[in-house]
């Protein structure tokens, strides 16, 4: 199992600090990374092979991207050939030497700096969320947006820690975790841990020899001499990487750390490629270049499954079991064996189609698919997200056109085989009796079955309680239609025809429900509707929509399977908001679902002259006339006819996400009713009083019962984002809670009480230090 180490934690916060909600800001120019004390250049070597959008401020030095601020600014806005900074990335900008103050007006700043002025109102900042500079101290030992670590504030170990930074990057995060770091513990990292050394060397040993001085030198050498059997000045890194990688005696444990956090070492792969032995009994996972030959036997292999599926399934398996293994390879760590990843979900995909999804009824089918069969849609998803590169995404299309099509096919055809004729169901009411007040509605645009489950698992991972259900979607499955049928106000909507859009209308005003008029319902009918930022009165009702599935879906097509990940954390995210301000429940609807194939869904010609609005999986009928294909009336009003594409066909060609026809992956929709978990009931329990001195917070809790405890939290719902030690509430009902980060001063946070299960009870907010 793979372990960050600190460096690693560095890339991601800055790479974090890009992060912006695309609906109402644009992607930051750069991230300025203020650093007036240089404290972090030490690891900016460990950093640069990381970070290819990486640049830093300095001499002129193209080749370790290094330059001056109008070299800089010439880099960012593309207009050099090198270097280039890769298009999906942020620029991250390193200012040795330089604070944020010094950028703040152009009549103040230096005049070196001023190309970089302008950054500063187009890009965002590497900041804590008070918004201070990230120091060292601060990143270390800060829970909020840092690593937690329990560091000593005295001078000698901050001294000791800037001394040790490079050898700090390189170390497991989890190896400092458990114990209170000193002064003594970073002074230890030099010597204590001659694995790490020789890897260190090896990775950059101009670097390395520049940087120690005689003494560390003359002590590395000797200890390679003793533990390893190596001179590193006489034998050179080639040896050592030859040695390396064939694994053996005292050379096995250097192995284990470079495969268990290959990261930080970013240079030894480029040695073991030139000192790879002609032995034919050498361990085959040690080289790159017996990795990239797999992965491409397993690429060609791919590319050339066709044939029945029964065949394409078992070349699969049997694919599986000859590249399977790669996936423990330190290079699947490193991302360079993106197909021996996406192999693993294409074996579970080719061992799931072997069985068809048949069933003698509508509702058996959709019994089988909601327990099982939808694990074979969310293989085919993550076998796409797998890979990157053109070649290898065109070797995943095949592979899913070989065994995933024909299942898909075959599931849809038997569906609509089973609706002959296809009539409007009795539509499921969604709510069986209005929500119970503290009852939020979370709508989320598209969240197909198989989508749902990645949800439910970061939930309950999470310690919500989750209650899965399954419901039929309106016919067709369009927003226009099926997103009202969803709603609570089902009762103030009607269909009169189907126009161009599928909308029904308002019963009282006979107009199309838009948005607006939608919200205008919801609120007559006592729900508030809540923005994506606003949370609302937990005593009361409410509507609100987060999620962009379907939008990303039209947008990226095949592309989407690479978002879904992300589109899951943010609707964990508005949950989890939604239950810590107080909502007793999140019950999560969707509209619909769709169909995804990266090779394209099969085009059916519909003349148009028979149709008065066509869109990808359906079409309204003009008149009277006939069509060759499945018909279903609207569920808004029966006598409307619809006609639908035969089993996962489209009417227009190209397409590769589409809905809006009849399919499991389309028509059955999960609802999902969220709790924070047992014990999160109704409590009387409150905070009375609060208060601080310094950075102790005092507590006192009403009433008193037994087994009550209070924390300090950045998130009130997240024990890991705690700045303090939980402390037992005492027979007067206080607690004293220590701050130990003077950094966190003038940080929101919130101090909340848990009972012995530690689920919340109560919570307050409060800055950090006091208010000023």
């Amino acid at each position: 199992m793979h372990t960050a180490t600190v460096v690693e934690r560095v890339k991601a916060s800055l790479e974090g600090a890009a992060d912006h909600n695309p609906n109402d800001a644009v992607k930051p120019a750069a991230i300025l990374w203020a650093d007036p004390d240089a404290r972090w250049q030490p690891i900016i070597p460990q950093l640069l092979p990381l970070m290819p959008h990486l640049l830093v401020l300095g001499e002129y030095d193209p080749a370790n991207r290094s330059g001056p601020s109008i070299w800089l600014r010439c880099v960012i806005e593309g207009t050099l050939d090198s270097p280039r900074i890769p298009a999906e990335s942020t620029p991250v900008l390193y200012l040795p030497g330089v604070g944020r103050q010094a950028l703040g007006a152009p009549e103040t700043c230096p005049h070196h700096l001023k190309p970089l002025i302008e950054l500063q109102y187009r890009g965002a900042c590497w900041k804590q969320r008070n918004g201070r500079d990230w120091t060292v101290v601060a990143f270390l030992a800060s829970p909020d947006g840092g690593l937690g670590l329990d560091v000593a504030g005295d001078a000698a170990t901050r001294d000791a820690m800037h001394r040790a930074l490079a050898e700090i990057a390189a170390t497991p995060v989890q190896a400092l975790r458990g114990r209170r770091l000193e002064a003594e513990d970073f002074d230890r990292l030099f010597s204590d841990d001659p694995v790490r050394d020789v890897l260190t060397w090896m990775s950059d040993s101009g670097q390395v020899t520049a940087r120690w001085d005689e003494a560390r030198w003359s002590a590395f050498r000797s200890r390679c001499r003793a533990d390893l059997d190596f001179d590193p000045e006489k034998d050179g890194e080639l040896a050592a990487a030859e040695r390396l990688g064939k694994q053996e005696g005292p050379w096995e444990p250097v192995w284990s750390r470079f495969a268990e956090a290959p990261a930080p070492y970013a240079g030894v792969p480029g040695l073991l490629r030139k000192a790879m032995p002609d032995d034919l009994f050498a361990e085959r996972s040690s080289w790159p270049q017996n990795n990239e030959a797999e992965e491409t036997a397993l690429r060609r292999a791919l590319q050339e499954l066709e044939g029945p599926p029964a065949a394409a399934r078992e070349e699969i398996i049997a694919l599986e079991k000859k590249h399977g293994e790669r996936r423990s390879w330190v290079w699947a760590k490193l991302g360079q064996a993106p197909l021996a990843d996406a192999l693993g979900h294409l074996a579970a995909l080719a061992s799931g189609t072997s069985r068809e999804l048949g069933g003698a009824s509508i509702a058996q089918m959709a019994e089988m698919y909601a327990e099982e069969a939808w694990r074979i849609d969310d293989a085919a998803l993550r076998s796409m997200a797998a890979v990157k590169s053109a070649a290898d995404t065109q070797a995943v299309s095949q592979a899913l056109e070989a065994v995933y099509r024909p299942w898909l096919e075959s599931a849809s055809r038997h569906l609509q085989a089973l609706e002959r004729p296809l009539v409007v169901r009795e539509r499921e009411e969604p709510y069986e009796r209005p929500p119970e007040p503290g009852t939020v509605i979370l709508f989320a645009d598209g969240l197909r079955l198989d989508v749902s489950q990645r949800l439910v698992e970061v939930l309950r991972a999470r310690g919500c309680s989750v209650t899965a259900a399954t419901q039929w979607s309106a016919h067709p499955t369009v927003t226009a239609t099926s997103k009202p049928a969803v709603s609570p106000v089902t009762g103030s909507i009607t269909g009169l025809s189907l126009g161009e859009e599928f909308r029904p209308v308002t019963t009282d005003s006979e107009r199309p429900l838009t948005a607006g008029r939608l919200r205008r319902l919801l609120e007559a009918d006592g729900y508030q509707c809540l923005q994506t930022n606003e949370t609302g009165d937990p005593s009361g009702r409410a509507w609100t929509e987060h999620g962009q599935l379907d939008r990303l879906g039209h947008s990226l097509q095949a592309g989407l399977a690479a978002r879904i990940d992300d589109q899951i954390e943010l609707l964990r995210e508005r949950v989890a908001t939604l239950l810590d301000e107080g909502w007793k429940e999140v019950r999560v609807v969707t509209d619909h679902g769709w169909l995804w194939l990266p090779g394209g869904l099969p085009k059916v010609d519909l003349p148009k002259f028979l149709t008065s609005s066509r869109w990808a999986r359906c079409a309204a009928i003009e008149g009277d006339s006939t069509v060759d294909t499945p018909v279903v009336g609207w569920d808004w009003n029966p006598k409307e006819r619809i006609a639908l594409a035969p089993g996962i066909a489209c009417f227009e060609a190209g397409r590769k996400y589409a809905h809006g026809g009849l399919s499991l992956q389309e028509s059955l929709v999960p609802v999902l009713r969220i709790t924070a978990g047992e014990g999160s009931g109704p409590s009387d329990i409150r905070i009375a009083d609060l208060s601080w001195a310094g950075f102790r917070c005092r507590v006192r809790v009403e009433p008193l019962r037994p087994g009550l405890s209070v924390d300090l939290r950045t998130r009130i719902g997240d024990a890991d984002s705690s700045v303090s030690q939980p402390r037992l509430v005492d027979g007067d009902g206080a607690a004293s809670l220590l701050v130990g980060d003077d950094g966190l001063e003038g940080t929101t946070a919130a101090v909340v009480v848990l009972d012995a299960g530690g689920h919340v009870l109560a919570q307050q907010s409060t800055i950090i230090g006091g208010e000023q």
